[in-house]
């Protein structure tokens, strides 16, 4: 795939969030697939399915944490987009002629504050993305992302800076 082509791909519809326990700590979650990559829960959103109900079901399925464990706070003003690295596109989202089907990620994020305890967070889902979690402080958890979301995790944390 040529760069032009690449970069006329769209984006894929996505919601994220910031995850605050009672401390003040983001939640983040090391990734299954990626060694040394943490991140914060998100995922794609459904046709039909609003950002904030995606969000509240990406939490659940990479979680365990309940709807009614969490209160909303804030989400961004407006959409945030970041683009993959071209292997990034080729391994998680290809046609069926085995090409990217995304230039990147288009989100909504969420600012939600966490009312529930350490022992109802539980990683082991049905469909597992994390390998180990753990609270840290946003500066933390931004050496500790993947270089190519490291912008759109400053640009959340900016929006949120009220709450942070």
């Amino acid at each position: 795939m040529t760069d032009d082509a690449f970069l006329a791909l769209p984006y894929r519809p996505n919601a994220g969030l910031v995850l605050l326990n009672k401390s003040g700590k983001i939640f983040a979650g090391k990734r299954i697939d990626t060694p040394d990559a943490w991140q914060m829960p998100q995922g794609g959103i459904d046709k039909g399915e609003s950002a904030e109900a995606a969000a509240l079901r990406e939490l659940a399925e990479e979680t365990g944490v309940a709807p009614e464990l969490v209160e909303v706070l804030a989400k961004t003003g407006d959409w945030l987009k970041y683009d993959f690295p071209p292997e990034v596109a080729l391994k998680l989202f290809t046609n069926k002629k085995g090409k990217a089907k995304y230039r990147g990620q288009q989100q909504r994020w969420y600012l939600m504050r966490f009312l529930g305890e350490d022992d109802q967070v539980n990683i082991e889902t049905e469909e597992p993305e994390f390998s180990e979690w753990r609270w840290m402080q946003p500066d933390t958890l931004l050496t500790h992302i993947v270089p190519f979301k490291r912008d759109i995790y400053r640009s959340v944390f900016a929006e949120f800076k009220n709450w942070l």
